[in-house]
């Protein structure tokens, strides 16, 4: 497990810290409901980077928010108010304390990434086939239900079979799943493909409420949990431009940074620049998606 070096959390009156991830800070607030507030720190490769993305986490809040009024029709959510604290005003949100599924519901339109991975070992993406020859990019014949396990924190989710999700959960709640990430799917790509931007995969969570309806939590279609690429730069065959967190990647990688992967040790500070390129990239997807200036 890699050393996230998560920093503290800010405190804030009146909610008491349950939990933070390598982006998001959860807070119990007086009556029981939840306080979910997005960071601006930013991870790769598992470390939490000591450089934050100015404005990032306002963005994250913001376009989740818009997304999660896009699908409103297709499955409820668990925003309740974003009326919070001044102090995490505009990157936080009340939301519903839900049982949360224990499943990274992903949905691929296109091969990439550690679907990519799994299809040129054997052909296949979490036991679903697919037909030979295709390339990093190249899109499928239809979006596939490409499930993972929730791993800790500093573990990569593993990839599993639908049947294991069944075994899981249940055969009728992983058919709701499956079919609900597909339908969420469906309806961003479609909207974000209207805007020229693709949407190659996506990850959702659900959860329960107490009467067994089942709820979009967490984040939704944001560049941390989804592929967003620019529609007239894409070309199977290659990585592709993308609106997420890429750039910070490529340049811990390249010889600039002086950062060895194998070494155990996280990732040097962002120089200004990396940091100016990658907000403008969070800005950029914002802007595009949803029409606002940010």
């Amino acid at each position: 497990m890699a050393d996230l070096n998560i920093p503290s959390a800010p405190v804030i009156d009146g909610a008491r810290h349950l939990h933070s991830g390598k982006v998001r800070d959860l807070y119990e607030l007086p009556g029981g409901d939840l306080l979910m507030v997005a960071s601006d720190r930013i991870s790769i490769f598992d470390f939490v980077l000591d450089t934050t993305i100015p404005d990032k986490g306002e963005i994250l809040t913001r376009m989740s928010l818009w997304w999660f009024g896009q699908l409103a029709d297709l499955v409820p959510n668990h925003v309740i108010s974003t009326d919070v604290p001044d102090v995490v005003r505009g990157r936080a949100v009340v939301c519903e304390r839900l049982a949360m599924y224990p499943v990274e519901c992903v949905a691929r339109g296109y091969l990439t990434g550690s679907g990519l991975i799994d299809y040129r070992a054997s052909g296949e993406v979490c036991g679903v086939s697919l037909p030979a020859g295709l390339e990093d990019g190249s899109r499928l014949p239809a979006p596939i239900f490409t499930p993972a396990t929730k791993a800790d924190l500093g573990d990569h989710d593993e990839n599993v079979s639908y049947d294991a999700v069944a075994a899981t959960i249940g055969a009728d709640r992983a058919a709701e799943l499956r079919d609900l990430t597909l339908a969420v799917y469906a309806r961003a790509e479609g909207i974000a493909r209207e805007r020229g931007i693709i949407l190659a995969d996506t990850k959702l969570e659900f959860g329960a409420r107490p009467d067994g309806t089942t709820v979009l939590g967490d984040e939704v279609l944001t560049p941390d949990s989804s592929r967003f690429w620019p529609a007239a730069e894409w070309s199977p065959g290659r990585t592709q431009a993308s609106y997420d967190k890429q750039i910070v990647r490529n340049w811990a990688l390249s010889p600039e940074s002086g950062w060895d992967r194998a070494s155990g040790e996280a990732p040097p500070p962002l120089p200004p620049e990396v940091v100016e390129r990658t907000r403008s990239r969070y800005v950029e997807a914002y802007e595009l998606l949803t029409g606002e200036t940010f």
